[in-house]
């Protein structure tokens, strides 16, 4: 008894293996079902006549005996396009598609185009089995050659089912006599040959047959007829791909054409712009390349003020020309420029310190520059600021002292619009000329044979975001301050001043201080600075300047290397951004 009750006791644990075990049968039962299915269809026989008429059209009649196991219809596949080249394609053209069926088989047909094939379907109302008879017709274009003084007939007839066909069977009529036959199986372009092909009695019908076919494979029947049997030919079509999307067309080549106007049109404009620079400066120059000392005055050209000088020359608010200002204010008087003691504090540094003197003529962006130097970050003044002390606080004034640089050479009349504003719009349109190219070049290539205009548009918009940066151009006025610019740079690269009884020591280094911060914007200290380095020998007492002094120890003759250093650190420190 108790063996029984064992038993028992465990049978609903049997019952529950037995039923998860039975789970993954019930949904894999379609699946298996579908298998069972296809592997039970097969085309039992595929009888195909093609009839060659006028024009290299085919009439195409296919007989199909095909076995169902469930399924509504079949497909097969034809092979309709193959690569002839990289920019071409022969294309084999289905038409005028037709089913019908004389026992109940499908008869609707239809058909769709992927890559290089077609794929008809055929299809019907209800799942079918058994044996059904289905015949489909179309027209078949493309499929004739003209080879010489002949025409030929190649066409993969039968094949492309996903099934086995146990008998293939093709007939190709041509009406007249047929001069070659030859047939092959297997893959396309398989070189192996069919089972049987011959003409009948009249030799005007080829005749090929094959038993047994492997899904994917065809039967390709070939047929050499005389010349002029039907007019055919091969069908050619230009293939889409990068390289005919980039291919040079009437349209591509009027697009490059107008690219070309389009820059030499821009190369006039600048030399009409640039050019009149260039003319005006030409005549003037030798005006203004005069020593500017007369006894004891001397001046800049016309009175102009170094930033505006820096910013005129190169059409730029640098850095470095806020930094001759700077320097400029010193000489001037509004600052005093102090070194600090390397041996006593350990680093390179300078104080600025604010000299009571009235700001009446200074011009706008010296005034903004000296408020900006002198404030401090909580909004209130101060009397001094360590060069260190200005890193990364002061680039965001820097911007409002250079936008007051460009607003000042318009205001003086040198240019007729802002040079930084110029730029920006022409720029601007550059770079969105540029994308509309990319865009357009892109969707040009994926979808024609006009991609190369978009690269056109391309081009021109990285030539006018470049060229852009040429674009501002002086005024005649601001020309001829140039020219008297260009003479007073060469004074200060000669680096030579008129020596004598009548220009003495400490004139001589009141002259060299005028000058130096323009020499800061000519990139000429150091030679300017060799005009000075002997005045504290000629001069007594001058180890320092009235607007630089230097350390203990400190004389003239390190001022060079240290105006230098100055101006280095100055850049660097105004437009040194506050990190994050």
């Amino acid at each position: 008894m108790s063996a029984i009750a064992a038993v028992l006791r465990s049978r609903p644990v049997v019952l529950m293996l037995s039923a998860a075990l039975a789970i993954p049968a019930l949904t894999c039962t379609s699946a298996a079902a579908d298998e069972r299915f296809a592997a039970a269809e097969r085309v039992l026989k595929d009888d195909v006549v093609l009839t060659a008429g006028q024009g290299g059209t085919i009439k195409v009649k296919e007989t199909i005996v095909y076995r169902f196991a469930g399924h509504d219809g079949f497909q097969r596949t034809f092979p309709t396009r193959t690569h002839e080249s990289l920019t071409e394609d022969r294309v084999y053209r289905l038409e005028n598609l037709r089913a019908s069926s004389p026992d109940g088989g499908p008869a609707k047909v239809a058909s769709s185009s992927a890559g290089t094939n077609t794929t008809v379907r055929v299809s019907g109302g209800k799942k079918l089995t058994g044996d059904h008879t289905v015949v489909l017709e179309y027209d078949l274009r493309g499929a004739i050659t003209r080879m010489g003084a002949a025409e030929e007939l190649r066409w993969p007839v039968i094949g492309g089912w996903k099934v086995p066909l146990d008998e293939a069977k093709a007939t190709v009529d041509a009406g007249t006599m047929i001069r070659s036959v030859n047939c092959f199986t297997g893959p396309i372009g398989s070189t192996i040959g069919c089972t049987q092909y011959y003409t009948n009695h009249t030799h005007t019908q080829g005749i090929y047959a094959q038993q047994g076919m492997l899904p994917g494979e065809y039967l390709t029947v070939v047929a050499g007829l005389p010349a002029g049997t039907t007019g055919g030919r091969a069908i050619y079509e230009r293939r889409h791909t990068l390289a005919t999307a980039f291919s040079v067309n009437a349209v591509t080549g009027g697009a490059l054409g107008g690219l070309l106007v389009l820059l030499v049109g821009g190369v006039v404009a600048l030399y009409l712009l640039r050019g009149r620079d260039a003319r005006v400066v030409g005549r003037k120059a030798a005006e203004g390349d005069q020593p500017p000392v007369a006894g004891t005055e001397f001046e800049p050209p016309n009175g102009v003020r170094p930033g505006q000088i820096g910013t005129l020359i190169d059409e730029q608010a640098d850095v470095i020309d806020v930094t001759a200002t700077i320097v400029d204010l010193a000489v001037r008087g509004y600052l005093l420029i102090e070194e600090e003691d390397r041996a006593r504090t350990g680093r390179l540094d300078w104080t600025l310190r604010r000299l009571n003197r009235p700001q009446a003529d200074l011009l706008p962006y010296e005034r903004i520059l000296l408020d900006a130097l002198l404030t401090a970050p909580d909004g209130s003044g101060r009397e001094a600021v360590k060069l260190s002390e200005l890193g990364g606080t002061f680039s965001t004034k820097l911007a409002q002292v250079r936008s007051a640089m460009y607003d000042d050479v318009v205001k003086q009349g040198w240019f007729a619009r802002r040079p930084d504003t110029v730029r920006s719009r022409w720029t601007i349109a550059g770079i969105l000329v540029t994308l509309l190219g990319i865009a357009g070049t892109v969707a040009l290539a994926l979808t024609t044979e006009w991609a190369l205009a978009g690269l056109a548009l391309i081009i021109a918009g990285a030539a006018l975001a470049y060229g852009g940066q040429y674009m501002p151009a002086k005024t005649a006025r601001g020309a001829t301050v140039l020219a008297h610019t260009i003479g007073f740079r060469a004074f200060l690269e000669r680096g030579v001043i008129p020596d004598g009884d009548e220009t003495a020591a400490r004139q001589r280094i009141a002259l060299f201080s005028r000058f130096l911060p323009y020499a800061v914007v000519f990139d000429a200290v150091p030679k300017w600075a060799e005009t000075v380095k002997d005045a504290g020998e000629r001069a007594e007492g001058a180890d320092n300047l009235y607007w630089y002094e230097g350390p203990a120890e400190w004389d003239l003759s390190k001022f060079a290397e240290s105006m230098r250093t100055f101006t280095l650190a100055t850049s660097g420190s105004i437009s040194q951004s506050r990190g994050l």
